[in-house]
This record gives structure tokens, C-alpha cells and sequence, in this order.
């Protein structure tokens, strides 16, 4: 006799233990999701204009600015084996690293002031990732077509024709790759110098590892990874919800007036079908590039480039209705039904007005610090060698060094002084011409009459000070050794 087995349902006790291995499954296939290409697609409105007109912007002043000329050199240099910084008419040595800080301050403080008003404006707008990620992209169109095409030509045989295209594409996106390395690099070694030894083949492996390092990472971010750099890499969507608050303006969907949501013809009347404004067209999702649904609410993956709300307007002028179903609002005026006067009122409010003070004072102080920097630095070094040793008519000698740095490019002469004890005077040449942009190292023999100051070390205190440039003085203190 022969006995079937017969499948059972689990009972009560093996539920929980069925269901907590369901989940578990759930949750490891989510942690280890295969990433779902985004296929954005194209939109036309007043943001993707603005878009674009950064994208222009910061393209034309990243790759126009470095072959500027300014007194006979690159405008903006970044010399780190001279140790100078050019940038115009300024040049900032190591010492001023200060200003370097500052500038970092103020950048960081201009993000907390935008993204408090607007949120995500620099995402969206001005950075990197965003502005050649809309490159790639356009060049990705103009190759492979619309986003339906793309979708087609991805999901068909792998022929000649695709293979043609995708071949186009990444020589377009690789030779953009390069030409960014390039002139990234160009910043740190004069680029008029850098092409013809890259053409030669002479490159330094330093420049060419950072040429080829700056490119690789072009392509990667802006053609591959996208929206995964933002999602996953930048650490500013993990925080940006600190500086959020109820008066931040941020893309946002008025469920109030989409939903119910549903599709209808161009004829039909929302309110006599109950539906909203929102016909589910997915028109949002389409253009968006981290491939959210912004009708599910605020998410750290939006960008805020606003490209949803150009689409979104473009199906409501279709449609016959208001535009601005998705727009820039902020929770309260959401809540409350303010109108954009009320909402741009609340801009004024003390978390933005303390950023605002603290932003300006910075930057006041910075460019007056600036202004009224003296191109001069003075260091004053004692000859170890000789402590003091006497000389002609007894008198008492001393010799130092000056590190004298000529921190503008204009050529100059200094005239050098020495006071603090009675009758102390400069005893060799006082006159040091020194080049633009240069420090040299002046020899100077001072000396006190004899029975003239205390013995041991007295203080005495150097003045360099430009010919013809009064202002131009600096003063640097020492000692003064007498024999006991």
C-alpha cells in the first residue's frame, strides 16, 4: 500500500514564521534591486530654459576662462610648483590660505541661504552632476531619438544600426570627457603649454593621471551612474531636510486640486466626472531625471530642477486648465491657501535673515580685507653664524637676512630702515629692487654705536617700505644682540 503525500496549509503557529521569511525576501531583493535605466524625457518651459542658461553659463566660464590672457599670462593659474595662485590681476601666495577658507565659508553659507528659501536650487541648476548629465543627455537624443525611441532601440536586437548609434554617442561623450579633463588640468599647468606636450607626447604622468582621472570621472557620473550619484553619492540629499522648514519653497503637488486623479477627454468637466486636475498622464515621471512621482509627496531624490512643473503645465495648457497643479510652493502655503504674495512674504523670516546677515558681513569683510591688502610680506631671518661681532670704530654689528615677497606683478624697489635703539642704522645697501611676483633674499648689515643699548637683546623693529609707494610698508620686529 502505497501513501500520498498531502499538502497541508500552514497553520497559526508556522504564519508568523512564513510571513517574517516573505519579508525577509522582500527586503533583500529590495536591498539588491538592479538598477532600472531612466529614460528622461525632453521638456520646454521657463525652468529648462533657466536650465540651460546655467548650463551655457558655467560651461562657458569653465572652458573660456582658462585660455583668458592677463599681463602676458594665463588670467586664472593655479601654479602649485610656484606656490601662486593667479587669478586676473591678484596673486595670493600660501600665506594668504586665509582667503582660500573665507571663500568656502561664503560658499557654504550661500547654500544653507538658497536651499532655506528654495531648497534644492544649486541641485537643480548649477551643479556639475546636473549641468553635464543634461549634455550627455542631449547628445543622447539627437543620436538615439525621443525617450520612446531610446526605450525601442534599447529593448531591440542587438544589430548594426544600434551598434552604430551607441558608437556615435560614446565618441561624442568621450571626446567631451577628455576636452573637460583637459581643461581642468589646464587650470594648474598653462594650457598653451599643456596641448602642445600632450600633442608631442611629452605630458608629465601627473597631468596626464589627473587629464585622463577628470574625464573617466565625466563619463562615469554624467553618462552612467546619473541619478545614482545623486541618489547615493551626494551627501547633501542626506541632509538637505535639516534646512528645510515649513516656509521652504520646494516643487510640490496640490492634492487638494489633482486629486482624484484619472483620464478624461479634453471636453469632459473634472467636477462632473469627480475628478481632479490631474489626468495621470505620468508626464512628471517621464521628464523627471532621478525617476520619481512627485504626486507621492517631497522626496531626498528630487533634485528641484523643475522639470516636472514644466511638463505638467504643458498637459494643463492642453487641457484648458490653471497651470501650476505642480509648482514651487511651501507646506504652510499649501495648507493655509495663500497666494504667491502671501507665500513670498515669508521669505523675509528669521532663519533667512540671519543667513542673510551673516552672508553679507563676510562678504564685506572679505573684499574689504582684500582691498586693503598690502602686496608686501616681510620675513626677518638673524645670521645664526655670526650673533654680533665688532667692527670699525668699535661699533657693534649685526646681520640678517629679509625675506622680502613682491606679492603683485608690477616690478619694485624697497627701501629698508631699521630703528628701536639710538643711533642704529643700516650699514650695507638699503635698496632692494625685487620682480614682480617674486621674493628674494636681502642681506643687511645693521649696526649701533658703541656704548648704545642695553647688553644682551634689544628690540628693534625693520620697515620695508616700496619707493613711490608709500602705502606699500610693512614692519617686522627683531633683536639686536650687544656684546656684554
Amino acid at each position: 500500500m502505497t501513501s500520498t503525500a498531502i499538502p497541508t496549509q500552514p497553520t497559526a503557529t508556522d504564519q508568523p514564521r512564513s510571513q517574517a521569511i516573505v519579508l525577509s525576501t522582500e527586503v533583500e531583493e529590495a536591498l539588491y534591486e538592479v538598477r532600472k535605466k531612466i529614460y528622461p524625457r525632453s521638456v520646454r518651459g521657463w525652468f529648462a530654459g533657466w536650465r540651460w542658461s546655467m548650463v551655457w553659463f558655467t560651461q562657458l566660464l569653465f572652458y573660456g576662462t582658462v585660455w583668458v590672457t592677463w599681463n602676458g599670462r594665463q588670467a586664472v593659474l593655479f601654479d602649485l610648483a610656484e606656490r601662486k595662485f593667479y587669478i586676473f590681476g591678484l596673486v595670493l601666495w600660501p600665506q594668504d590660505f586665509i582667503y582660500l577658507a573665507v571663500l568656502l565659508v561664503i560658499a557654504a553659507l550661500s547654500l544653507f541661504l538658497f536651499t532655506a528659501v528654495a531648497g534644492r536650487l544649486f541641485c537643480g541648476y548649477a551643479c556639475p552632476q546636473t549641468v553635464y548629465t543634461e549634455i550627455f543627455l542631449w547628445i543622447e537624443r539627437h543620436v538615439e531619438g525621443e525617450r520612446g525611441a531610446r526605450i525601442k532601440l534599447d529593448a531591440g536586437p542587438k544589430d548594426f544600426e544600434r551598434f552604430v548609434k551607441k558608437a556615435i554617442k560614446h565618441t561624442f561623450w568621450i571626446a567631451i570627457s577628455l576636452y573637460t579633463g583637459l581643461t581642468f588640468v589646464g587650470y594648474f599647468t598653462p594650457i598653451r603649454t599643456l596641448i602642445p606636450e600632450i600633442w608631442n607626447v611629452q605630458v608629465g604622468p601627473w597631468e596626464g593621471f589627473w587629464i585622463l582621472f577628470y574625464a573617466l570621472a565625466t563619463y562615469g557620473n554624467a553618462g552612467w551612474l546619473r541619478e545614482q550619484v545623486c541618489k547615493y553619492m551626494c551627501p547633501y540629499a542626506r541632509f538637505q531636510s535639516s534646512m528645510f522648514d515649513h516656509d521652504t519653497m520646494v516643487i510640490t503637488y496640490d492634492r487638494e486640486r489633482g486629486e482624484p486623479r484619472g483620464g478624461r477627454s479634453r471636453k469632459a468637466e473634472p467636477a462632473a466626472l469627480g475628478l481632479g486636475s490631474c489626468v495621470d498622464c505620468s508626464i512628471c515621471v517621464q521628464v523627471c531625471p532621478t525617476g520619481i512621482d512627485i504626486r507621492d509627496g517631497l522626496q531626498y531624490e528630487c533634485i528641484g530642477c523643475a522639470a516636472c512643473v514644466d511638463g505638467c503645465d504643458q498637459v494643463m495648457d492642453k487641457m484648458g486648465y490653471p497651470r501650476g497643479l505642480i509648482r514651487y510652493s511651501t507646506e504652510n502655503a499649501l495648507e493655509n491657501h495663500w497666494s504667491p504674495r502671501q507665500m513670498w512674504r515669508r521669505v523675509a523670516r528669521p532663519r533667512t535673515l540671519i543667513y542673510s546677515a551673516i552672508l553679507g558681513a563676510i562678504i564685506v569683510a572679505f573684499f574689504g580685507t582684500l582691498a586693503l591688502r598690502v602686496p608686501l610680506k616681510v620675513d626677518v631671518i638673524r645670521d645664526r653664524g655670526t650673533l654680533a661681532r665688532l667692527v670699525d670704530d668699535g661699533m657693534v654689528e649685526n646681520v640678517y637676512t629679509l625675506r622680502i615677497m613682491n606679492t603683485q606683478e608690477e616690478r619694485r624697489r624697497f627701501l629698508v630702515k631699521v630703528s628701536g635703539i639710538d643711533g642704529i642704522a643700516v650699514a650695507s645697501d638699503a635698496v632692494a629692487e625685487v620682480q614682480g611676483a617674486t621674493t628674494v633674499s636681502f642681506p643687511v648689515r645693521v649696526r649701533v654705536p658703541p656704548g648704545r643699548g642695553q647688553p644682551g637683546s634689544n628690540r628693534i623693529d625693520f620697515e620695508v617700505r616700496a619707493l613711490n609707494h608709500d602705502t606699500v610698508t610693512a614692519h617686522e620686529k627683531s633683536v639686536f644682540l650687544v656684546p656684554r
